[in-house]
């Protein structure tokens, strides 16, 4: 056993030893590599940073309710007695002031991006008064809660820096009427930081709206969720569905993350062919010039696993610094590049951040590995088959 690990050690040693001489064939395998994973990583952390975007924190106990065929806020109504008797159900948390839900209008309307100056489409939400208790990830940053009944509104901190004219103290025109910017908030990393808020009572009568479209409700526990759902879906009153609201953000992002993902890996496997060609070539050529050398190991008595294991340890040492090089310049290229796109769900604009994770680069190490082993193993293959003799006699 000994033996055969000082063989193997023997003849990597060589191996690395002339790897100056082919140092242009061994860069452009590693650099080749190195595209591919920064590439996968940067198309892909696109889909982690809209992922991370549409998943609050700590809601598992904040349900939302919709009316029963609605997919979408957008495409939900619910009236005022609905919202009444969905905030009076069982497993709703309550305060001195009352439940803590909240029955919310969500409209769209235009606003300039900051980056191109273009309309997009922008979520601005009515809310009541207990919606910020209902979300208490959201948190004012700056200025004050909008007052009720005045056509003030807060933002979201994604939407503020995403789209013209939501700086605290601006106005929005929203309407036939200007809106004032009274505040900015955060909402964990939510959907909800790509919104505007504002008084669902006055927001109402500006779009002509008598109703809502959904409603928020936090829960005394977590557990108390099946209470809740059950409680409203046997109501021979209402006609309703009802979601916890992560669950509910997490469908409205998967279109998006998984047209994002295919399309990432289908990039990535495109590049990874390119880098596997490109490492046959390299190791394939690596061989070729150490025939003589190899044939004369062999003859020597080192076995053909040892020469083999050589072969492919130096071609995955190259992937591996391909691959670490790659997966850092896509760190610090895009992880936490600011950003704007369209939810496919309800066609407005979500911001949100590129966020390149421990795991991600795992996975992209893990291509890159698997680039240099494909691409050393069959040049590995050919070193030992060829006949001693024949490669004694090569120049």
């Amino acid at each position: 056993m000994f033996n055969w690990l000082s063989q193997v050690i023997s003849v990597s040693a060589v191996n690395f030893y002339t790897i100056p001489q082919r140092k242009g064939a061994s860069i452009t395998t590693a650099v080749g590599i190195a595209g591919v994973v920064a590439v996968f990583v940067g198309v892909l952390s696109i889909a982690e940073g809209f992922r991370a975007a549409m998943r609050p924190t700590g809601a598992q106990d904040v349900a939302i309710v919709l009316r029963s065929s609605a997919d979408t806020e957008m495409t939900s109504g619910l009236t005022r007695e609905d919202a009444r008797l969905i905030a009076d159900a069982p497993g709703v948390a309550r305060t001195a002031d009352g439940p803590l839900a909240s029955a919310e209008l969500f409209v769209i309307i235009n606003l300039p991006k900051r980056s191109t100056g273009t309309d997009a489409n922008v979520p601005l939400r009515g809310v009541e008064k207990a919606a910020m208790l209902v979300r208490d990830d959201i948190k004012l940053i700056a200025g004050r809660r909008f007052e009720p009944g005045r056509n003030e509104v807060i933002v979201g901190a994604g939407a503020a820096r995403a789209f013209a004219g939501l700086d605290v103290g601006g106005k929005i025109h929203v309407g036939q009427s200007d809106w004032e910017v009274v505040g900015m908030f955060t909402g964990g990393g939510g959907s909800a930081e790509s919104e505007i808020w504002t008084d669902a009572a006055v927001l109402q009568p500006a779009y002509h709206r008598q109703g809502f479209q959904s409603l928020y409700a936090r829960l005394t526990s977590p557990a108390a969720f099946q209470e809740f759902k059950d409680a409203l879906t046997s109501d021979p009153r209402l006609k309703v569905k009802v979601m916890r609201q992560a669950d509910f953000l997490a469908d409205q992002s998967s279109m998006l993350v998984k047209f994002i993902e295919t399309i990432g890996v289908f990039i990535a496997a495109m590049m990874g062919l390119g880098a596997l060609f490109g490492a046959l070539n390299t190791m394939y050529n690596a061989v070729s010039v150490r025939t003589r050398e190899i044939a004369t190991l062999r003859a020597l008595g080192f076995g053909s696993g040892p020469v083999v294991l050589s072969v492919l340890f130096e071609s995955l040492v190259l992937a591996l610094a391909g691959g670490i090089l790659g997966g850092t310049a896509a760190y610090l290229a895009f992880d936490g590049f600011k950003a704007a796109t369209i939810n496919w769900q309800t066609f407005s604009q979500i911001a949100f951040a590129f966020t390149v994770t421990p795991q991600l680069l795992i996975v992209a190490i893990v291509l890159a590995l698997g680039i240099g082993l494909f691409g050393g193993l069959f040049p590995a293959i050919r070193a030992v088959r060829m006949p001693i003799a024949s490669g004694l006699r090569e120049l």
